[in-house]
């Protein structure tokens, strides 16, 4: 099971952070993240894309495998069950998704644009678990998101009140 999914940058700013499996507490948080980045960060390019983690809050048997593409760290942490060779190309189809989203992805997309970031990779993994591997599926959810998105946004006037809104997309009063 993925346990979570943080993105940093070189400087260990936190890009995009997914905790499936709880941390309580924004300290526990932050330590969970500083602790992963101190962990990926100081090892040469050179060296595999995993290793045994020490993460507490997540227990023992905690891998880390990640990528280091240009600027960021794209990081899961998994239990020991997980295939190394597994998560490391589901890393590739998650950033080949957003490559072809956002056209040449980079740091500022992830910031600009972190609602379509996270729907991405709710599309490929929720609750921990892998839900879609394939990069055509996740792009055709995508795009279907896109079009709803923009055929409510044209039913939706600019100066619509929100009672106007909802009754025009069909909800009424009760949602």
């Amino acid at each position: 099971m993925i346990k979570g999914i943080i993105i940093v940058n070189n400087s260990g700013k936190p890009r995009l952070v997914k905790l499936y499996q709880n941390v309580f507490g924004e300290q526990r948080q932050q330590s969970v993240i500083r602790r992963v980045y101190q962990q990926v960060s100081t090892r040469p390019d050179s060296f595999c894309n995993y290793l045994e983690g020490s993460v507490p809050e997540w227990g023992e048997n905690i891998k880390l495998i990640y990528r280091h593409y240009a600027t960021l760290y794209f990081v899961f942490a998994v239990d020991a069950q997980e295939s190394d060779l597994g998560i490391l190309d589901l890393i590739q189809v998650f950033v080949e998704a957003l490559d072809k989203r956002f056209s040449n992805v980079c740091e500022l997309d992830l910031i600009f644009h972190s609602d379509k970031v996270h729907y991405i990779l709710d599309e490929i993994v929720m609750g921990g678990m892998v839900l879609e591997t394939n990069i055509n599926s996740i792009l055709q959810a995508i795009n279907d998101q896109e079009r709803m998105h923009n055929d409510s946004m044209r039913k939706a006037g600019p100066s619509d009140s929100v009672d106007t809104i909802s009754t025009k997309l069909g909800a009424g009063r009760n949602w």
